[in-house]
Protein backbone atom coordinates (compact mmCIF):
# COMPACT_ATOMS: atom_id res chain seq x y z
CA UNK A 1 0.00 0.00 0.00
CA UNK A 2 3.05 2.06 0.97
CA UNK A 3 4.30 1.58 -2.02
CA UNK A 4 1.31 2.22 -4.46
CA UNK A 5 1.13 5.95 -2.63
CA UNK A 6 4.46 6.54 -3.79
CA UNK A 7 4.47 5.20 -6.77
CA UNK A 8 1.09 7.44 -7.71
CA UNK A 9 3.23 10.71 -5.99
CA UNK A 10 5.92 10.26 -8.18
CA UNK A 11 3.21 10.07 -11.74
CA UNK A 12 2.02 12.89 -10.55
CA UNK A 13 5.02 14.84 -10.12
CA UNK A 14 6.25 13.93 -13.44
CA UNK A 15 3.15 14.80 -14.45
CA UNK A 16 3.31 18.70 -13.16
CA UNK A 17 7.44 19.23 -14.39
CA UNK A 18 6.25 17.73 -17.74
CA UNK A 19 3.10 20.39 -18.41
CA UNK A 20 5.34 22.79 -16.54
CA UNK A 21 8.30 22.19 -19.75
CA UNK A 22 5.37 22.47 -22.13
CA UNK A 23 5.59 26.59 -22.89
CA UNK A 24 9.45 26.32 -23.07
CA UNK A 25 9.44 23.64 -25.43
CA UNK A 26 6.80 25.35 -27.34
CA UNK A 27 8.82 29.05 -27.56
CA UNK A 28 10.69 28.99 -30.47
CA UNK A 29 14.45 29.49 -30.43
CA UNK A 30 15.23 33.01 -32.66
CA UNK A 31 16.66 32.51 -36.35
CA UNK A 32 19.37 34.84 -35.44
CA UNK A 33 20.65 37.47 -33.30
CA UNK A 34 23.11 40.28 -34.09
CA UNK A 35 24.24 43.31 -31.94
CA UNK A 36 24.90 46.81 -33.34
CA UNK A 37 27.57 47.90 -33.47
CA UNK A 38 28.95 44.65 -34.38
CA UNK A 39 32.50 45.85 -31.77
CA UNK A 40 32.69 48.02 -28.61
CA UNK A 41 29.60 48.60 -26.64
CA UNK A 42 26.75 47.09 -28.56
CA UNK A 43 23.51 50.18 -28.46
CA UNK A 44 20.82 47.87 -30.15
CA UNK A 45 20.54 44.09 -29.62
CA UNK A 46 18.32 42.29 -32.58
CA UNK A 47 16.14 39.45 -32.57
CA UNK A 48 14.98 37.84 -35.79
CA UNK A 49 12.22 34.75 -35.61
CA UNK A 50 12.52 32.13 -37.93
CA UNK A 51 11.44 32.67 -41.77
CA UNK A 52 7.91 32.17 -42.58
CA UNK A 53 6.97 32.12 -46.05
CA UNK A 54 4.20 34.38 -47.88
CA UNK A 55 4.44 33.54 -50.80
CA UNK A 56 6.22 32.77 -54.39
CA UNK A 57 7.75 29.23 -55.81
CA UNK A 58 10.62 28.01 -57.33
CA UNK A 59 13.22 30.19 -56.32
CA UNK A 60 11.66 33.86 -56.08
CA UNK A 61 9.71 33.86 -52.88
CA UNK A 62 8.60 36.34 -50.20
CA UNK A 63 9.15 35.84 -46.16
CA UNK A 64 8.11 37.46 -42.86
CA UNK A 65 10.39 37.53 -40.04
CA UNK A 66 9.24 38.72 -36.91
CA UNK A 67 12.05 41.47 -35.63
CA UNK A 68 12.68 42.60 -32.36
CA UNK A 69 14.95 45.52 -31.43
CA UNK A 70 16.39 46.21 -27.93
CA UNK A 71 17.49 49.37 -26.84
CA UNK A 72 20.19 47.99 -24.46
CA UNK A 73 22.15 51.63 -24.47
CA UNK A 74 22.29 54.50 -21.92
CA UNK A 75 20.84 57.21 -24.36
CA UNK A 76 17.28 57.28 -26.76
CA UNK A 77 18.00 56.05 -30.48
CA UNK A 78 16.18 58.96 -32.27
CA UNK A 79 15.98 57.13 -35.89
CA UNK A 80 18.75 54.88 -36.85
CA UNK A 81 18.15 53.19 -40.40
CA UNK A 82 19.68 49.34 -41.46
CA UNK A 83 20.45 47.31 -44.81
CA UNK A 84 19.50 43.72 -43.85
CA UNK A 85 21.36 40.82 -46.13
CA UNK A 86 19.93 37.26 -46.56
CA UNK A 87 22.54 34.70 -47.56
CA UNK A 88 22.03 31.05 -49.15
CA UNK A 89 24.46 28.14 -47.75
CA UNK A 90 26.76 28.83 -50.72
CA UNK A 91 27.01 32.31 -48.63
CA UNK A 92 25.49 34.11 -52.12
CA UNK A 93 23.33 37.37 -51.71
CA UNK A 94 19.61 36.09 -52.18
CA UNK A 95 17.90 39.07 -50.60
CA UNK A 96 18.00 42.62 -49.11
CA UNK A 97 15.96 45.19 -47.24
CA UNK A 98 15.86 47.76 -44.91
CA UNK A 99 14.37 48.38 -41.32
CA UNK A 100 14.84 51.59 -38.92
CA UNK A 101 13.84 52.20 -35.66
CA UNK A 102 13.38 55.58 -34.13
CA UNK A 103 12.93 57.06 -30.61
CA UNK A 104 13.35 54.18 -28.83
CA UNK A 105 14.65 55.10 -25.26
CA UNK A 106 17.48 53.29 -22.98
CA UNK A 107 16.11 49.30 -22.22
CA UNK A 108 12.64 49.92 -24.33
CA UNK A 109 12.16 47.13 -27.23
CA UNK A 110 10.28 47.59 -30.41
CA UNK A 111 8.56 44.43 -32.27
CA UNK A 112 7.92 45.07 -35.95
CA UNK A 113 7.85 42.17 -38.67
CA UNK A 114 10.49 42.57 -41.72
CA UNK A 115 9.38 41.53 -45.20
CA UNK A 116 11.60 40.50 -47.44
CA UNK A 117 12.07 39.22 -51.33
CA UNK A 118 14.75 36.14 -51.87
CA UNK A 119 15.93 34.53 -55.27
CA UNK A 120 16.85 30.86 -53.41
CA UNK A 121 16.53 29.52 -49.56
CA UNK A 122 18.41 31.91 -46.87
CA UNK A 123 20.03 30.40 -44.32
CA UNK A 124 22.10 33.30 -42.71
CA UNK A 125 21.55 37.09 -42.09
CA UNK A 126 23.70 40.56 -41.97
CA UNK A 127 22.93 43.79 -40.69
CA UNK A 128 24.92 46.76 -42.07
CA UNK A 129 24.13 50.79 -40.66
CA UNK A 130 22.57 52.87 -43.67
CA UNK A 131 24.47 55.81 -42.54
CA UNK A 132 27.95 54.07 -43.67
CA UNK A 133 26.59 53.19 -46.82
CA UNK A 134 23.87 55.45 -48.22
CA UNK A 135 21.46 53.30 -50.58
CA UNK A 136 20.01 55.81 -53.46
CA UNK A 137 16.81 55.04 -55.79
CA UNK A 138 17.16 55.88 -59.00
CA UNK A 139 13.92 57.30 -60.86
CA UNK A 140 13.39 58.58 -64.42
CA UNK A 141 12.04 62.39 -64.15
CA UNK A 142 10.14 63.97 -67.49
CA UNK A 143 8.47 67.59 -68.14
CA UNK A 144 5.67 68.57 -69.97
CA UNK A 145 6.97 70.13 -72.51
CA UNK A 146 10.82 68.14 -72.34
CA UNK A 147 13.47 69.63 -72.56
CA UNK A 148 13.46 71.41 -69.09
CA UNK A 149 16.12 72.14 -66.99
CA UNK A 150 15.91 69.92 -64.06
CA UNK A 151 17.73 70.58 -61.03
CA UNK A 152 17.98 68.61 -57.76
CA UNK A 153 18.41 69.85 -54.59
CA UNK A 154 19.78 72.96 -56.49
CA UNK A 155 22.16 71.38 -58.35
CA UNK A 156 21.72 71.26 -62.28
CA UNK A 157 21.78 67.45 -63.35
CA UNK A 158 20.87 68.13 -67.29
CA UNK A 159 17.38 68.60 -69.25
CA UNK A 160 14.00 66.17 -69.17
CA UNK A 161 13.79 63.12 -69.74
CA UNK A 162 16.48 62.17 -67.53
CA UNK A 163 17.33 59.33 -65.22
CA UNK A 164 18.12 60.58 -62.06
CA UNK A 165 19.69 59.04 -58.53
CA UNK A 166 18.72 60.27 -55.40
CA UNK A 167 19.16 59.26 -51.33
CA UNK A 168 16.70 58.35 -48.72
CA UNK A 169 15.19 61.38 -47.50
CA UNK A 170 13.52 64.70 -48.64
CA UNK A 171 14.66 66.67 -51.72
CA UNK A 172 13.09 69.21 -53.93
CA UNK A 173 12.87 68.90 -58.13
CA UNK A 174 13.17 72.68 -60.48
CA UNK A 175 12.16 72.90 -63.30
CA UNK A 176 12.68 75.59 -65.58
CA UNK A 177 12.55 76.30 -69.80
CA UNK A 178 12.68 79.49 -71.46
CA UNK A 179 8.95 80.37 -72.15
CA UNK A 180 7.60 78.92 -69.32
CA UNK A 181 7.19 79.75 -65.86
CA UNK A 182 9.80 77.40 -63.52
CA UNK A 183 8.13 75.23 -61.14
CA UNK A 184 8.79 73.37 -58.20
CA UNK A 185 8.15 69.24 -57.14
CA UNK A 186 9.04 68.19 -53.73
CA UNK A 187 10.24 64.54 -53.88
CA UNK A 188 10.34 61.91 -50.67
CA UNK A 189 12.08 58.98 -50.58
CA UNK A 190 11.21 56.53 -48.28
CA UNK A 191 13.76 53.09 -46.99
CA UNK A 192 11.44 50.62 -48.38
CA UNK A 193 10.94 52.57 -52.08
CA UNK A 194 12.33 50.95 -54.77
CA UNK A 195 14.72 51.48 -58.00
CA UNK A 196 12.39 51.93 -61.24
CA UNK A 197 10.43 54.89 -60.52
CA UNK A 198 8.97 57.81 -62.25
CA UNK A 199 7.81 61.34 -62.06
CA UNK A 200 6.47 64.17 -64.56
CA UNK A 201 5.85 67.69 -63.90
CA UNK A 202 3.47 70.53 -66.17
CA UNK A 203 5.39 73.17 -66.55
CA UNK A 204 2.00 75.06 -66.70
CA UNK A 205 1.38 78.05 -68.51
CA UNK A 206 3.97 79.87 -70.95
CA UNK A 207 5.46 83.10 -69.39
CA UNK A 208 5.16 84.89 -72.60
CA UNK A 209 3.01 85.42 -75.79
CA UNK A 210 3.97 83.29 -78.80
CA UNK A 211 3.75 84.74 -82.36
CA UNK A 212 4.27 81.61 -84.85
CA UNK A 213 5.47 82.66 -88.32
CA UNK A 214 4.77 80.79 -91.18
CA UNK A 215 7.85 80.13 -91.56
CA UNK A 216 7.71 77.78 -88.37
CA UNK A 217 10.00 80.13 -86.57
CA UNK A 218 8.44 81.03 -82.47
CA UNK A 219 8.58 84.62 -80.85
CA UNK A 220 8.07 84.66 -77.25
CA UNK A 221 7.90 87.69 -75.74
CA UNK A 222 4.91 90.24 -74.78
CA UNK A 223 2.36 91.17 -77.49
CA UNK A 224 2.14 95.14 -77.76
CA UNK A 225 -0.41 95.82 -80.60
CA UNK A 226 -2.35 94.85 -83.79
CA UNK A 227 -2.82 97.22 -86.67
CA UNK A 228 -4.57 95.83 -90.12
CA UNK A 229 -0.81 95.32 -91.12
CA UNK A 230 1.46 95.61 -88.81
CA UNK A 231 2.43 93.20 -85.12
CA UNK A 232 4.18 94.98 -82.49
CA UNK A 233 6.43 92.31 -79.88
CA UNK A 234 8.30 93.23 -77.14
CA UNK A 235 10.80 90.40 -77.18
CA UNK A 236 14.11 90.92 -74.72
CA UNK A 237 12.73 94.46 -73.37
CA UNK A 238 13.09 95.27 -77.46
CA UNK A 239 10.24 96.30 -79.98
CA UNK A 240 10.13 94.34 -82.86
CA UNK A 241 7.63 94.74 -85.64
CA UNK A 242 6.31 91.86 -87.85
CA UNK A 243 4.30 92.22 -90.90
CA UNK A 244 0.91 90.78 -90.38
CA UNK A 245 0.95 88.89 -93.35
CA UNK A 246 3.78 87.10 -92.11
CA UNK A 247 2.07 85.55 -89.17
CA UNK A 248 0.54 82.32 -88.90
CA UNK A 249 -0.83 82.50 -85.24
CA UNK A 250 -0.55 84.38 -81.68
CA UNK A 251 -1.29 82.22 -78.89
CA UNK A 252 -1.80 85.43 -75.50
CA UNK A 253 -1.41 84.24 -71.48
CA UNK A 254 -3.34 85.59 -69.04
CA UNK A 255 -1.87 88.76 -67.67
CA UNK A 256 -2.30 90.76 -64.34
CA UNK A 257 -3.32 94.44 -64.42
CA UNK A 258 -0.48 96.59 -66.03
CA UNK A 259 1.70 98.36 -63.12
CA UNK A 260 1.07 102.72 -63.28
CA UNK A 261 3.40 104.60 -64.89
CA UNK A 262 5.58 102.07 -66.78
CA UNK A 263 7.93 103.62 -68.95
CA UNK A 264 8.04 102.74 -72.70
CA UNK A 265 10.11 99.75 -74.27
CA UNK A 266 12.55 101.06 -76.15
CA UNK A 267 12.95 100.84 -80.26
CA UNK A 268 16.02 99.67 -81.36
CA UNK A 269 18.78 102.28 -81.91
CA UNK A 270 16.47 105.18 -80.22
Amino acid sequence: MKNSVILRRAICFCLVMALLAIPAIAKESPWQTLDWPATGAPVLHFTFGKLKQLSGSGRMRVYEIDTVAENVSQRVISSAQFSIYLFDKDKARVGEDMISVSNVGPGETVKFQTTVSASGTPVSLTLRDSAKNPRTVSLTVNSTPQGAVLKVDGADVGTTPRNIDVGVGKHILTFSKEGFNAGNFPLEISPQDVSGGSVSYELGTSAFDSIELRDGSVLNGDLVSISGMDVEVRVGGLIQHIDRNKIKRVMLVQRDAPIPNLPPASAPGS
